[in-house]
């Protein structure tokens, strides 16, 4: 089966060709530095970290760009409230979004280009597009005239009849539909302070829209394999995005647009007036790993709406703890029968599902649901004392082969809080041979109080975490 996606530009799956024979060139929106990404945000870069691992999954290699916002709106209204200079207020905030990337186990990206570093590729783009006909400027400011762009709307299916020519918008971010000429380049004015550059355009500073065409140009080349973002980008973000690369370059821009739905928390909006906002770093301070909180989110496919709840979280806790507690019961040496032939075929069955729903525009919940009907197969047989050693290594190295996508069997270990728990599941063993139940009972309450749980197996107890 071809990897497919679904393409927002489109509206179809599609199968997955890439430009270059074995090579994705990959544009991700980033965060715009401005405070903590909260879960939301995330909800989007999972989705991303998850597509550059399915690519490679399927054996190409990806030079991925994620962008830092670093000036718009947001950025300068923030850093004067916070009486900052704007490289140093945005620096800290980019700074916790790389440590956050860090504590979910994303990959990193190749590039984490800023826009306050590309204010010339920038100023380059205005220009070229200034030359072929399509801005004029107002005030100093100048901006995009949708007129000039024919196929504007293609992303997310705007009619030609309902853009309002000649009618401006400054603001960065405006309302859905809203489709009005944009600023490429916004004219100093006494409310961006000390922000601006002095450039062939006149003193000012960039739009948003106009950041993430010139460092995708700069990164990947005017005609690049994929771009992605939340719901929320598609309009005015990406679409203003395509106008103004395609007639800047003369190019296609971008072949695929894939595009990750909402995420809720408890069934609502994120709101602090809820008491539902969260940030990645106040749901490890709950005290939720971050291995769960990933494994939650990644279990549901990208372009469904998820609801991030404590049930959900609980659930995930259980089926992460499951997965887990069967690796480390291969890692412990099986001692059965043998079932090779077997085995392999559980094997090579679970692989070809897995992988099918995988390349199916990332059916990550098809996928997980396969890998754990092999899980309570493999289970039985090995609690039949049907599986020995060899049949354990093959699995957990088709285990480890999934958790290449989900990053979920690693524990953040705390090797001397495993240590006392492995010397006091010794004890227990000890005590049960003794028949001494009630210390052996004392002994699993001691684990417990540890924060780890201990399963007693046909071939000895396994212990995780909880």
């Amino acid at each position: 089966m071809a990897l497919r996606f679904y393409n927002s530009m489109g509206r179809k799956k599609e199968d997955f060709r890439p430009i270059v024979p074995g090579e994705v060139r990959l544009y991700t929106c980033g965060p715009t530095v401005y405070n903590y990404a909260h879960i939301g945000n995330f909800r989007t870069f999972l989705f991303e970290d998850m597509l550059r691992r399915v690519l490679a999954y399927c054996g190409y290699r990806v030079i991925q760009v994620m962008n830092f916002t670093d000036v718009d709106d947001k950025t300068i209204r923030d850093s004067q409230a916070a009486g900052e200079p704007l490289e140093e207020f945005t620096e800290r905030y980019k700074q916790a979004f790389l440590e956050d990337v860090d504590t979910l186990r994303m990959q990193r990206a190749e590039h984490y280009p800023a826009a306050t570093d590309h204010i010339h590729e920038m100023v380059e783009m205005v220009k070229a597009l200034r030359d072929k006909g399509h801005t004029y400027e107002h005030e100093g400011s100048i901006y995009f005239r949708l007129s000039s762009y024919g196929d504007y709307g293609r992303l997310t299916n705007i009619e030609p009849a309902e853009m309002r020519p000649g009618d401006r918008v400054d603001s960065d971010e405006y309302g859905k539909d809203d489709a009005r000429d944009f600023a490429l380049w916004k004219a100093w004015c006494e409310e961006d302070g000390d922000v601006f550059w002095e450039t062939d355009l006149g003193r000012g500073r960039p739009g948003w829209h106009l950041e993430c065409s010139a460092m995708s140009v700069k990164y990947l080349g005017e005609h690049f394999d994929i771009h992605t973002g939340g719901v929320d980008n598609r309009f005015p973000h990406h679409e203003n995005e395509i106008a103004q690369s395609c007639c800047a370059t003369g190019e296609d821009f971008a072949n695929y647009w894939l595009h990750s739905e909402f995420l809720l928390v408890e069934n609502s909006k994120m709101s602090k007036s809820k008491g539902n906002f969260y940030t990645v770093r106040e749901l490890v301070d709950e005290g939720w790993e971050p291995a769960v909180i990933r494994f939650c989110i990644q279990r549901v496919h990208y372009r469904a709406q998820m609801n991030l709840s404590r049930e959900a979280l609980e659930q995930s806790v259980v089926s992460v703890r499951r997965l887990r507690e069967f690796s480390r019961r291969l890692e412990g040496g099986l001692k059965g029968e043998g079932r090779g032939a077997e085995v392999a075929g559980l094997i090579d069955k679970a692989r070809s599902e897995f992988r099918a729903c995988i390349e199916d525009d990332m059916n990550t919940s098809g996928a997980l649901g396969h890998l754990f009907i092999l899980v309570r197969e493999a289970n039985g047989l090995a609690d039949a004392g049907k599986l020995d050693a060899k049949d354990g290594e093959n699995l957990l190295a088709f285990m480890k082969e999934c958790d290449t996508l989900f990053e979920v069997l690693r524990e953040d270990r705390d090797e001397s809080a495993e240590g006392k728990v492995a010397a006091l599941v010794a004890e227990r063993t000890q005590a049960k041979a003794e028949k001494n139940w009630a210390r052996a009972d004392e002994i699993r309450e001691e684990i417990a109080a540890l924060g780890y749980t201990v399963k007693d197996t046909p071939d000895g107890p396994v212990f995780s975490k909880s």
